[in-house]
């Protein structure tokens, strides 16, 4: 290594570990199974990643956000769909076919 780089790459090095740097965003998992939504609370950092993932033997289902015009396709079993969240806020969610199915994911900065 050249000796001019090796400070700013110690330094950068030591500012990444101590957290300075982005925060890189998580993802999260929501099983589907049993017709519902495990947890049904979810709580998240502002730019994480939720995937539904459908654990039903013969039944497909949605994400319909409720009070939004947005929801998934269906997804069958095995299948699975996912969704960022770059905004942070509470976002309520039920299953299109079957709208006794509710979650939220509450969304923190």
């Amino acid at each position: 290594m050249n000796a001019r780089f090796a400070p700013a790459c110690l330094l950068a090095a030591a500012f990444s570990l101590a957290g300075g740097g982005p925060a890189l965003a998580a993802e999260h998992q929501v099983i589907v199974e049993k017709y519902a939504f495990a947890p049904m609370e979810l709580r998240i950092k502002r730019g994480d990643t939720v995937t539904w993932v459908n654990n039903e033997k013969r039944v497909s289902h949605s994400v319909l956000m409720i009070g939004r015009s947005e929801e998934s396709e269906r997804f069958f079993p095995g299948e699975k769909w996912s969704r960022a969240f770059p905004e942070a806020g509470r976002f309520e969610y039920r299953c299109g076919p079957h709208p006794e199915m509710l979650g939220v994911v509450i969304v923190e900065e």
